[in-house]
């Protein structure tokens, strides 16, 4: 089963997207709290990358408490779906709302100010 996959011609470098990749199997369901991941080297064989590169994503998602590694045993998950999305996220989904409203407002005829102002005497009492 492949577990992730990676995309040479993407810019986005290689263990930028084993690590959304993980995180995203994580995070659906494809990969459970305690489930094992292949070795380094399997996922470096697999996948047609560095082995180094796999080592710093596995070793980056152990620091954040989303892996586990058993020293002669491999490599498990420890974190739960909520746990293993990326912190920025978040910020990532409302900055592109934000830029969505914007343009939205923008094709609409409302300026920036306007829309803000406008935002503001929803949210606070009158």
């Amino acid at each position: 089963m492949v577990l992730v996959a990676v995309d040479t011609k993407d810019p986005t470098p290689i263990y930028a997207q084993l690590d959304r990749g993980l995180r995203a199997a994580i995070a659906t369901g494809r990969l459970r709290v305690g489930d094992q991941l292949p070795t380094v080297r399997q996922m470096a064989v697999e996948l047609k990358v560095n082995a180094n590169t796999v080592a710093r994503v596995y070793a980056e998602l152990e620091r954040s408490g989303i892996l586990e590694t058993r020293r002669g045993v491999g490599s498990f998950v420890a974190a739960a779906t909520d746990r293993a999305r990326p912190a920025d996220d978040h910020a990532r989904a409302l900055t592109a709302f934000a830029i969505r409203v914007l343009a939205d407002a923008a094709g609409a005829g409302f300026g920036a100010k306007e829309l803000i102002d406008a935002l503001k005497t929803r949210v606070s009492p009158p």
